[in-house]
Protein backbone atom coordinates (compact mmCIF):
# COMPACT_ATOMS: atom_id res chain seq x y z
CA UNK A 1 0.00 0.00 0.00
CA UNK A 2 2.87 2.36 0.89
CA UNK A 3 4.58 1.64 -2.46
CA UNK A 4 1.35 2.30 -4.29
CA UNK A 5 0.89 5.74 -2.71
CA UNK A 6 4.54 6.63 -3.43
CA UNK A 7 4.23 5.81 -7.13
CA UNK A 8 0.92 7.56 -7.61
CA UNK A 9 2.26 11.16 -7.79
CA UNK A 10 4.83 10.11 -10.39
CA UNK A 11 2.15 8.56 -12.63
CA UNK A 12 0.02 11.69 -12.25
CA UNK A 13 2.97 13.89 -13.31
CA UNK A 14 3.55 11.75 -16.40
CA UNK A 15 -0.11 11.94 -17.27
CA UNK A 16 -0.08 15.70 -16.83
CA UNK A 17 2.91 16.07 -19.13
CA UNK A 18 1.45 13.80 -21.78
CA UNK A 19 -2.03 15.43 -21.84
CA UNK A 20 -2.32 17.54 -25.04
CA UNK A 21 -4.20 20.84 -25.20
CA UNK A 22 -7.83 20.22 -26.06
CA UNK A 23 -9.46 21.71 -29.14
CA UNK A 24 -11.83 23.68 -26.92
CA UNK A 25 -8.87 25.23 -25.08
CA UNK A 26 -7.27 26.21 -28.41
CA UNK A 27 -10.49 27.92 -29.53
CA UNK A 28 -10.80 29.79 -26.22
CA UNK A 29 -7.14 30.88 -26.48
CA UNK A 30 -7.66 32.09 -30.05
CA UNK A 31 -10.81 34.01 -29.15
CA UNK A 32 -9.15 35.63 -26.16
CA UNK A 33 -6.09 36.65 -28.22
CA UNK A 34 -8.35 38.01 -30.95
CA UNK A 35 -10.41 40.24 -28.66
CA UNK A 36 -7.35 41.43 -26.74
CA UNK A 37 -5.74 42.34 -30.06
CA UNK A 38 -8.83 44.30 -31.07
CA UNK A 39 -8.85 46.20 -27.78
CA UNK A 40 -5.14 47.05 -28.03
CA UNK A 41 -5.29 48.19 -31.65
CA UNK A 42 -8.40 50.31 -31.14
CA UNK A 43 -10.39 48.42 -33.75
CA UNK A 44 -13.46 47.54 -31.70
CA UNK A 45 -15.49 49.30 -34.39
CA UNK A 46 -15.38 46.00 -36.29
CA UNK A 47 -17.70 44.51 -33.68
CA UNK A 48 -20.18 47.42 -33.57
CA UNK A 49 -23.54 46.88 -35.31
CA UNK A 50 -23.67 48.48 -38.75
CA UNK A 51 -25.78 51.60 -39.28
CA UNK A 52 -29.30 51.20 -40.53
CA UNK A 53 -29.07 50.46 -44.19
CA UNK A 54 -28.78 47.56 -46.47
CA UNK A 55 -29.05 44.14 -44.90
CA UNK A 56 -26.59 42.88 -47.45
CA UNK A 57 -23.92 45.24 -46.15
CA UNK A 58 -24.49 44.07 -42.58
CA UNK A 59 -24.35 40.48 -43.69
CA UNK A 60 -21.16 41.12 -45.62
CA UNK A 61 -19.53 42.84 -42.63
CA UNK A 62 -20.56 39.98 -40.35
CA UNK A 63 -19.09 37.48 -42.81
CA UNK A 64 -15.79 39.37 -43.05
CA UNK A 65 -15.51 39.46 -39.25
CA UNK A 66 -16.11 35.72 -39.05
CA UNK A 67 -13.52 35.19 -41.78
CA UNK A 68 -10.98 37.35 -39.96
CA UNK A 69 -11.63 35.52 -36.71
CA UNK A 70 -11.42 32.13 -38.41
CA UNK A 71 -8.18 32.97 -40.24
CA UNK A 72 -6.55 34.25 -37.06
CA UNK A 73 -7.49 31.17 -35.07
CA UNK A 74 -6.47 28.85 -37.87
CA UNK A 75 -3.07 30.55 -38.15
CA UNK A 76 -2.48 30.31 -34.38
CA UNK A 77 -3.68 26.71 -34.33
CA UNK A 78 -1.23 25.82 -37.09
CA UNK A 79 1.61 27.46 -35.13
CA UNK A 80 0.58 25.52 -32.01
CA UNK A 81 0.58 22.21 -33.84
CA UNK A 82 3.34 22.95 -36.34
CA UNK A 83 7.05 22.32 -36.40
CA UNK A 84 9.11 24.39 -33.91
CA UNK A 85 11.18 25.59 -36.88
CA UNK A 86 8.07 27.22 -38.36
CA UNK A 87 7.54 29.15 -35.14
CA UNK A 88 11.17 30.26 -35.08
CA UNK A 89 10.92 31.36 -38.73
CA UNK A 90 7.82 33.37 -37.86
CA UNK A 91 9.65 35.04 -34.98
CA UNK A 92 12.68 35.74 -37.21
CA UNK A 93 10.53 37.33 -39.91
CA UNK A 94 8.78 39.50 -37.34
CA UNK A 95 12.14 40.57 -35.90
CA UNK A 96 13.44 41.47 -39.37
CA UNK A 97 10.28 43.46 -40.11
CA UNK A 98 10.70 45.44 -36.88
CA UNK A 99 14.37 46.15 -37.71
CA UNK A 100 13.42 47.27 -41.22
CA UNK A 101 10.72 49.58 -39.85
CA UNK A 102 13.16 51.00 -37.30
CA UNK A 103 15.68 51.75 -40.05
CA UNK A 104 13.01 53.35 -42.25
CA UNK A 105 11.92 55.64 -39.42
CA UNK A 106 15.55 56.50 -38.63
CA UNK A 107 16.28 57.30 -42.28
CA UNK A 108 13.19 59.49 -42.60
CA UNK A 109 14.13 61.41 -39.46
CA UNK A 110 17.63 62.00 -40.81
CA UNK A 111 16.32 63.08 -44.22
CA UNK A 112 14.04 65.62 -42.56
CA UNK A 113 16.93 66.87 -40.45
CA UNK A 114 19.16 67.20 -43.53
CA UNK A 115 16.51 69.23 -45.34
CA UNK A 116 16.06 71.52 -42.34
CA UNK A 117 19.84 71.97 -42.10
CA UNK A 118 20.04 72.83 -45.81
CA UNK A 119 17.28 75.42 -45.47
CA UNK A 120 18.93 76.95 -42.41
CA UNK A 121 22.42 76.87 -43.88
CA UNK A 122 23.54 74.34 -41.27
CA UNK A 123 25.54 71.92 -43.42
CA UNK A 124 28.63 74.07 -43.11
CA UNK A 125 30.26 72.98 -46.38
CA UNK A 126 29.76 73.52 -50.06
CA UNK A 127 28.16 70.39 -51.49
CA UNK A 128 26.85 69.66 -54.98
CA UNK A 129 23.08 69.78 -55.05
CA UNK A 130 20.24 70.38 -57.45
CA UNK A 131 17.28 72.05 -55.82
CA UNK A 132 14.08 70.06 -56.05
CA UNK A 133 15.82 66.88 -57.22
CA UNK A 134 16.69 63.89 -55.08
CA UNK A 135 20.21 62.48 -55.49
CA UNK A 136 20.45 59.18 -57.42
CA UNK A 137 19.96 55.96 -55.48
CA UNK A 138 22.89 53.65 -54.73
CA UNK A 139 23.62 50.73 -52.47
CA UNK A 140 27.07 51.84 -51.40
CA UNK A 141 29.41 54.75 -52.08
CA UNK A 142 33.08 53.79 -51.73
CA UNK A 143 35.34 56.80 -51.32
CA UNK A 144 39.04 56.07 -51.77
CA UNK A 145 41.10 58.60 -49.83
CA UNK A 146 43.99 59.77 -52.00
CA UNK A 147 46.52 62.62 -52.30
CA UNK A 148 48.12 64.67 -55.09
CA UNK A 149 51.32 62.62 -54.91
CA UNK A 150 49.54 59.24 -55.14
CA UNK A 151 48.92 58.84 -58.88
CA UNK A 152 50.92 55.60 -59.02
CA UNK A 153 48.81 54.21 -56.16
CA UNK A 154 45.62 55.15 -58.00
CA UNK A 155 46.84 53.48 -61.18
CA UNK A 156 47.72 50.32 -59.23
CA UNK A 157 44.12 50.15 -58.00
CA UNK A 158 42.72 50.81 -61.49
CA UNK A 159 44.84 47.91 -62.73
CA UNK A 160 43.38 45.58 -60.07
CA UNK A 161 40.13 46.08 -58.14
CA UNK A 162 38.85 49.51 -59.25
CA UNK A 163 36.96 49.21 -62.57
CA UNK A 164 37.74 51.58 -65.42
CA UNK A 165 35.54 53.39 -67.93
CA UNK A 166 32.42 51.52 -69.01
CA UNK A 167 32.83 48.84 -66.33
CA UNK A 168 32.83 51.54 -63.64
CA UNK A 169 29.69 53.13 -65.09
CA UNK A 170 27.87 49.79 -65.34
CA UNK A 171 28.83 48.86 -61.78
CA UNK A 172 27.22 52.07 -60.61
CA UNK A 173 24.09 51.91 -62.77
CA UNK A 174 23.37 48.16 -62.55
CA UNK A 175 24.57 47.30 -59.03
CA UNK A 176 24.40 50.62 -57.22
CA UNK A 177 28.10 50.42 -56.29
CA UNK A 178 29.78 53.82 -56.64
CA UNK A 179 33.61 53.97 -56.50
CA UNK A 180 35.46 57.30 -56.48
CA UNK A 181 38.91 58.62 -55.58
CA UNK A 182 38.32 61.40 -53.04
CA UNK A 183 40.53 64.49 -53.10
CA UNK A 184 40.30 68.17 -52.20
CA UNK A 185 42.28 71.06 -53.62
CA UNK A 186 45.70 72.54 -52.93
CA UNK A 187 46.40 75.58 -50.79
CA UNK A 188 46.54 77.56 -54.03
CA UNK A 189 43.39 76.49 -55.94
CA UNK A 190 43.95 76.26 -59.66
CA UNK A 191 47.67 75.61 -59.28
CA UNK A 192 49.78 72.88 -60.88
CA UNK A 193 48.60 70.17 -58.48
CA UNK A 194 44.93 70.89 -59.16
CA UNK A 195 45.48 71.06 -62.91
CA UNK A 196 47.17 67.64 -62.84
CA UNK A 197 44.07 66.16 -61.16
CA UNK A 198 41.88 67.92 -63.75
CA UNK A 199 43.78 66.18 -66.55
CA UNK A 200 43.65 62.78 -64.81
CA UNK A 201 39.94 63.11 -64.04
CA UNK A 202 39.14 64.06 -67.64
CA UNK A 203 40.65 60.73 -68.69
CA UNK A 204 39.33 58.43 -65.94
CA UNK A 205 36.13 60.13 -64.68
CA UNK A 206 36.56 58.47 -61.29
CA UNK A 207 37.22 61.40 -58.91
CA UNK A 208 35.11 63.05 -56.25
CA UNK A 209 36.39 66.59 -55.69
CA UNK A 210 35.89 68.17 -52.28
CA UNK A 211 35.86 71.75 -51.08
CA UNK A 212 38.75 70.96 -48.75
CA UNK A 213 42.44 71.91 -48.51
CA UNK A 214 44.56 68.75 -48.73
CA UNK A 215 47.03 67.95 -45.94
CA UNK A 216 47.95 64.92 -43.82
CA UNK A 217 46.97 66.66 -40.59
CA UNK A 218 43.58 67.56 -42.06
CA UNK A 219 42.28 64.02 -42.52
CA UNK A 220 39.55 64.43 -39.88
CA UNK A 221 38.25 67.52 -41.68
CA UNK A 222 38.46 65.69 -45.00
CA UNK A 223 36.44 62.80 -43.60
CA UNK A 224 33.70 65.13 -42.39
CA UNK A 225 33.58 66.88 -45.75
CA UNK A 226 33.57 63.58 -47.66
CA UNK A 227 30.51 62.23 -45.83
CA UNK A 228 28.72 65.56 -46.20
CA UNK A 229 29.35 65.70 -49.95
CA UNK A 230 28.61 61.99 -50.47
CA UNK A 231 25.22 62.22 -48.74
CA UNK A 232 24.32 65.23 -50.89
CA UNK A 233 25.46 63.51 -54.10
CA UNK A 234 24.12 59.95 -53.67
CA UNK A 235 21.23 58.51 -51.67
CA UNK A 236 22.99 55.31 -50.55
CA UNK A 237 22.46 52.68 -47.88
CA UNK A 238 26.14 52.73 -46.89
CA UNK A 239 29.13 55.03 -47.23
CA UNK A 240 32.64 53.54 -47.13
CA UNK A 241 35.98 55.24 -46.63
CA UNK A 242 39.10 53.29 -47.68
CA UNK A 243 42.75 54.27 -48.14
CA UNK A 244 44.44 54.03 -51.54
CA UNK A 245 46.97 51.44 -50.32
CA UNK A 246 44.39 48.78 -49.37
CA UNK A 247 43.25 45.82 -51.48
CA UNK A 248 39.46 45.40 -51.62
CA UNK A 249 37.23 42.67 -53.02
CA UNK A 250 34.13 44.64 -54.04
CA UNK A 251 31.86 41.58 -54.22
CA UNK A 252 32.72 40.40 -50.74
CA UNK A 253 32.49 43.93 -49.32
CA UNK A 254 29.02 44.54 -50.76
CA UNK A 255 27.73 41.12 -49.68
CA UNK A 256 28.88 41.69 -46.10
CA UNK A 257 27.31 45.14 -45.96
CA UNK A 258 24.06 43.73 -47.37
CA UNK A 259 23.68 41.70 -44.16
CA UNK A 260 23.10 44.93 -42.24
CA UNK A 261 20.90 46.66 -44.80
CA UNK A 262 17.76 46.57 -42.64
CA UNK A 263 19.48 47.68 -39.43
CA UNK A 264 19.60 51.33 -38.35
CA UNK A 265 22.75 53.21 -37.33
CA UNK A 266 25.40 50.64 -38.28
CA UNK A 267 29.17 51.23 -37.99
CA UNK A 268 31.20 48.43 -39.64
CA UNK A 269 34.95 47.90 -39.45
CA UNK A 270 37.77 46.21 -37.59
CA UNK A 271 37.24 47.56 -34.10
CA UNK A 272 40.32 48.34 -32.00
CA UNK A 273 41.35 50.26 -28.90
CA UNK A 274 44.93 51.48 -29.18
CA UNK A 275 47.01 53.41 -26.64
CA UNK A 276 46.73 57.19 -26.39
CA UNK A 277 50.23 58.44 -27.25
CA UNK A 278 51.17 61.55 -25.29
CA UNK A 279 54.85 61.74 -26.32
CA UNK A 280 55.56 64.47 -28.86
CA UNK A 281 57.30 63.48 -32.06
CA UNK A 282 55.98 59.89 -32.23
CA UNK A 283 53.67 58.69 -34.97
CA UNK A 284 49.97 59.04 -34.09
CA UNK A 285 50.77 61.49 -31.27
CA UNK A 286 47.57 62.74 -29.62
CA UNK A 287 47.94 66.41 -28.56
CA UNK A 288 44.70 66.18 -26.57
CA UNK A 289 45.78 63.07 -24.69
CA UNK A 290 44.66 64.59 -21.37
CA UNK A 291 41.02 64.29 -22.48
CA UNK A 292 41.31 60.51 -22.37
CA UNK A 293 42.28 60.30 -18.70
CA UNK A 294 45.55 59.45 -17.04
CA UNK A 295 48.72 58.63 -18.93
CA UNK A 296 48.70 55.08 -20.28
CA UNK A 297 44.97 55.03 -21.03
CA UNK A 298 43.54 53.63 -24.23
CA UNK A 299 41.09 55.02 -26.76
CA UNK A 300 37.46 53.96 -26.81
CA UNK A 301 36.58 51.20 -29.26
CA UNK A 302 36.56 52.42 -32.88
CA UNK A 303 37.16 51.09 -36.40
CA UNK A 304 40.68 51.15 -37.76
CA UNK A 305 41.11 53.88 -40.36
CA UNK A 306 42.22 51.78 -43.35
CA UNK A 307 38.60 50.93 -44.21
CA UNK A 308 35.22 51.28 -42.53
CA UNK A 309 31.56 51.76 -43.45
CA UNK A 310 28.67 53.66 -41.89
CA UNK A 311 24.97 53.51 -42.71
CA UNK A 312 23.06 56.36 -44.32
CA UNK A 313 21.55 57.69 -41.09
CA UNK A 314 25.00 58.05 -39.49
CA UNK A 315 26.45 59.74 -42.58
CA UNK A 316 23.48 62.13 -42.52
CA UNK A 317 24.15 62.83 -38.84
CA UNK A 318 27.74 63.80 -39.66
CA UNK A 319 26.51 65.92 -42.57
CA UNK A 320 24.09 67.84 -40.35
CA UNK A 321 26.42 68.35 -37.41
CA UNK A 322 29.82 68.52 -39.06
CA UNK A 323 30.52 72.17 -38.15
CA UNK A 324 30.50 71.26 -34.44
CA UNK A 325 32.07 67.77 -34.58
CA UNK A 326 35.42 67.86 -32.79
CA UNK A 327 38.51 66.74 -34.69
CA UNK A 328 41.19 64.73 -32.94
CA UNK A 329 44.66 64.23 -34.42
CA UNK A 330 43.78 60.80 -35.83
CA UNK A 331 40.91 60.52 -38.31
CA UNK A 332 39.68 57.09 -37.18
CA UNK A 333 39.56 58.28 -33.56
CA UNK A 334 37.59 61.34 -34.66
CA UNK A 335 34.95 59.22 -36.39
CA UNK A 336 34.68 56.95 -33.36
CA UNK A 337 34.27 60.00 -31.12
CA UNK A 338 31.44 61.36 -33.30
CA UNK A 339 29.52 58.09 -32.95
CA UNK A 340 30.40 56.93 -29.43
CA UNK A 341 27.56 58.82 -27.75
CA UNK A 342 24.86 57.67 -30.19
CA UNK A 343 22.70 54.55 -30.31
CA UNK A 344 25.01 52.85 -32.81
CA UNK A 345 25.60 49.18 -33.58
CA UNK A 346 29.36 48.60 -33.72
CA UNK A 347 30.08 45.64 -36.04
CA UNK A 348 33.56 44.15 -35.65
CA UNK A 349 34.10 42.52 -39.07
CA UNK A 350 37.55 40.94 -39.26
CA UNK A 351 37.11 40.24 -42.97
CA UNK A 352 37.89 43.93 -43.46
CA UNK A 353 41.40 43.63 -42.03
CA UNK A 354 43.01 40.47 -43.39
CA UNK A 355 46.76 40.48 -43.76
CA UNK A 356 48.43 40.27 -47.16
CA UNK A 357 49.58 36.89 -48.55
CA UNK A 358 49.91 34.28 -47.32
CA UNK A 359 47.07 35.14 -44.88
CA UNK A 360 44.42 36.32 -47.37
CA UNK A 361 45.52 33.65 -49.86
CA UNK A 362 45.02 30.82 -47.35
CA UNK A 363 41.61 32.19 -46.40
CA UNK A 364 40.61 32.35 -50.06
CA UNK A 365 41.67 28.72 -50.57
CA UNK A 366 39.55 27.79 -47.53
CA UNK A 367 36.52 29.50 -49.07
CA UNK A 368 36.66 32.62 -46.87
CA UNK A 369 37.53 35.38 -49.31
CA UNK A 370 38.57 38.58 -47.51
CA UNK A 371 36.76 41.86 -48.08
CA UNK A 372 39.95 43.89 -47.57
CA UNK A 373 43.65 43.19 -47.00
CA UNK A 374 46.61 45.28 -45.84
CA UNK A 375 49.71 45.17 -43.63
CA UNK A 376 49.21 46.38 -40.07
CA UNK A 377 52.89 47.29 -39.81
CA UNK A 378 52.51 49.86 -42.62
CA UNK A 379 48.91 50.92 -41.89
CA UNK A 380 48.27 49.81 -45.46
CA UNK A 381 50.01 47.56 -47.95
CA UNK A 382 53.76 47.98 -47.67
CA UNK A 383 55.11 49.14 -51.07
CA UNK A 384 51.58 48.91 -52.43
CA UNK A 385 52.43 50.16 -55.94
CA UNK A 386 54.85 47.26 -56.46
CA UNK A 387 52.77 44.57 -54.71
CA UNK A 388 49.12 45.36 -55.48
CA UNK A 389 48.93 43.28 -58.66
CA UNK A 390 50.46 40.19 -56.97
CA UNK A 391 48.12 40.54 -53.99
CA UNK A 392 45.14 40.86 -56.31
CA UNK A 393 46.21 37.73 -58.16
CA UNK A 394 46.58 35.75 -54.92
CA UNK A 395 43.60 37.10 -52.96
CA UNK A 396 41.22 38.59 -55.53
CA UNK A 397 37.72 37.17 -55.83
CA UNK A 398 37.62 37.02 -59.65
CA UNK A 399 35.40 38.61 -62.28
CA UNK A 400 31.66 38.60 -61.72
CA UNK A 401 31.98 38.39 -57.94
CA UNK A 402 30.07 41.63 -57.37
CA UNK A 403 27.03 40.31 -59.22
CA UNK A 404 27.16 36.84 -57.68
CA UNK A 405 27.84 37.87 -54.08
CA UNK A 406 25.38 40.75 -54.10
CA UNK A 407 22.62 38.57 -55.55
CA UNK A 408 23.29 35.85 -52.94
CA UNK A 409 23.21 38.37 -50.11
CA UNK A 410 19.97 39.92 -51.38
CA UNK A 411 18.33 36.48 -51.61
CA UNK A 412 19.38 35.65 -48.04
Amino acid sequence: MMALTERQPQSEKKAARARPMSAKAVVVLCATSFFVGLLLSGRMTLLMPPPSGSVGAASSGHGSRLSLFSDDCEHRHKLDEGNPNDIMNEVSRTHQAIQSLDKSVSSLEMELAVERAKQNGGLGAAVPSKRGRRPPRAFVVIGINTAFSSKKRRDSLRDTWVPRGERLRRLEEEKGVVVRFVIGHSATPGGALDRAIDVEDAETRDFMRLDHVEGYHELSSKTRTYFTAAVATWDADFYVKVDDDVHVNLGMLTSRLARYRTRPRVYVGCMKSGPVLSQKGVKYHEPEYWKFGDEGNRYFRHATGQIYAISKDLASYISINQPILHRFANEDVSLGAWLIGLEVEHVDDRSLCCATPPDCEWKKQAGNVCAASFDWSCSGICKSVDRMRAIHSACGEGDGAVSNNFAAAAAA
